[in-house]
């Protein structure tokens, strides 16, 4: 994770995208951040009805977590091969695809009442997710590459961002005056096919797939390119250290609040202001990352604030305090989660992207699989007090394990 790519020209050539005229770059850019935002719009209702409706069914802590990671269950072990798919058939059909797996999986929950129904629709909602957003990060990542491809994925990601921002907004409101969460959920079935619309409107280059041997794209080849691309391991490390956070904080703070006896529309509000903040810093990442001296330093600033932000949530009932760590936990997954895409697309050629950023998906379904049931375990055993404060601890030894990976690393490539 250099700090001196300030320009196209620090980019292997190999690695640079091919020219894609103006118009098509905006055009697609458009299409795949309102397809996008579609999609996150129901993922972010979904984390807040999600938890609502299993515990009116009545769902134990323990099966409050493996509801939580259901959606990350078939991503977990097909990421890799859906990288494949992308690289294949190219962006639109992937994304188009998603979009209505999405649409089937919340109107699915509606048809069939119950914890096996919502565990079922979450699977089909994961791997709906999992194509989704493998295909726009790939479409995104052939648009540039430097310093225009970390403001396009600002850009993006604040999108993504502002659905996130309206989501729980939208369902604490329909939920605080009366909304029956069966027909809420028919509502979300609606917002991913509008979004479905986007997706299939994409044109140009995000239709375009390539054909690409095997050894490019299955496993083996990923665990070649991880055990010796070191932009490649920065990037999951981050990825994976900032879906920690985000996985745990957006599963339980529902919970927690609601524990609390918080209303529905705070509720809302104090989970919009995680990823409000969010969305309003990462336009400014390019800028954050000049301001910080260098991707590494932005980096580390970010998840000692993701760290935090978690630590303390568990130890207060105040609003101001939740809503002050909430806007920590935000920055902090505002800065990481745009920049490791960056530093993984630049880190690979084009034939390797979309199954290098497969990869990345992988860890993190991997850690939204396993975050929510290890929260519950240690939930169960002392608390929300403990469990936040556990979280916290272990980011922080993580972020000072990245701080001594990079360190050596520089030392190395300084002496060589």
């Amino acid at each position: 994770m250099k700090t001196n790519r300030d320009n196209v020209d620090n980019v292997p050539p190999e690695q640079r995208p091919l020219g894609v005229p103006a118009a098509e770059k905006a055009r697609n850019f458009r299409l795949v951040c309102f397809a996008m935002t579609s999609a996150f719009l129901v993922h972010s209702m979904l984390l807040v009805a999600v938890p609502v409706y299993a515990l009116e069914l009545g769902a134990s802590p323990l099966l409050l977590g493996v509801i939580f990671s259901a959606p990350f269950l078939l991503p977990l072990i097909l990421a890799i091969p859906a990288g494949a798919v992308v690289t294949r058939f190219g962006g639109r059909n992937p994304m188009l695809m998603g979009a209505l797996a999405l649409a089937v999986g919340t109107f699915s929950m509606a048809c069939f009442p119950g914890l096996g129904g919502l565990i079922f629709a979450q699977l089909i909602i994961g791997l709906a997710q999992l194509h989704m957003v493998l295909a726009a990060q790939i479409v995104i990542s052939g648009l540039d590459s430097g310093k225009p491809l970390e403001r396009y994925f600002g850009w993006y990601t604040m999108w993504l961002s502002g659905g996130q921002v309206v989501g729980p907004l939208l369902i604490g409101t329909l939920l605080e005056i009366g909304g029956n969460t069966e027909r809420l959920f028919l509502v979300m079935s609606v917002i991913a096919m509008v979004g479905a619309l986007g997706a299939g409107r994409l044109a140009g280059k995000a239709r375009q797939g390539m054909v690409v041997e095997r050894s490019v794209t299955g496993y083996r080849a990923q665990g070649r390119l991880l055990k010796s691309n070191h932009g490649v391991q920065v990037s999951i490390a981050v990825s994976v250290v900032a879906m920690y956070a985000i996985s745990v904080y957006g599963s339980y703070l529902p919970v927690y609040l609601d524990s609390l006896e918080i209303s529905a529309v705070m509720m809302g509000m104090l989970i919009s202001m995680r990823t409000l903040s969010s969305m309003l810093v990462r336009p400014f990442t390019s800028q954050w990352i000049s301001f910080a001296g260098g991707r590494e330093r932005a980096t580390l600033v970010a998840i000692l604030l993701l760290a935090l932000g978690l630590m303390f949530t568990g130890l207060t009932d105040n609003y101001i305090v939740l809503g002050a760590l909430a806007v920590m936990v935000g920055l902090g997954a505002g800065i990481c989660m745009p920049l490791s895409i960056v530093v993984m697309a630049e880190s690979v050629d084009s034939r390797q992207r979309s199954g290098a950023l497969g990869m990345r998906l992988m860890a993190n379904r991997g850690v939204n699989f396993l975050a929510p049931l290890v929260f519950a375990l240690s939930l169960d055993f002392g608390g929300f007090g403990l469990a936040f404060s556990a979280g916290g601890t272990v980011m922080l030894a993580a972020g000072c394990g990245l701080f001594v990976f990079l360190s050596r690393r520089n030392r190395v490539s300084h002496t060589a």
